[in-house]
């Protein structure tokens, strides 16, 4: 749950400050824990319930292959990334 955590905070920092962001997560998590709850498995309306700035496509960053996509920088989890890193050190072990 941890790393669903981590993507909840960064996804609501698009509007919040981060304290408040991090307040917002610790609630959720709180009542998922309670419920014994991945936080991805909480209703909508309920997540909506710690922030109005929660929509429907937080469900994205809750999912391992949405935390992994949403990683897309360099060195990054993101599939393009990997790739991209994959063919830096081909290159690179072919030069040496």
């Amino acid at each position: 749950m941890r790393q669903q955590q981590t993507w909840l905070i960064i996804w609501l920092k698009k509007g919040l400050p981060f304290r408040d962001s991090h307040e917002v997560v610790a609630r959720a998590v709180r009542l998922a824990e309670e419920q014994q709850r991945e936080l991805s498995e909480l209703p909508l309306d309920i997540l909506q319930s710690f922030s109005g700035l929660i929509e429907e496509d937080v469900y994205q960053v809750l999912s391992p292959e949405g935390s992994l996509l949403a990683r897309n920088h360099i060195g990054g989890t993101a599939p393009a990334q990997v790739r991209a890193q994959v063919a830096r050190w081909r290159q690179y072990l072919q030069a040496v």
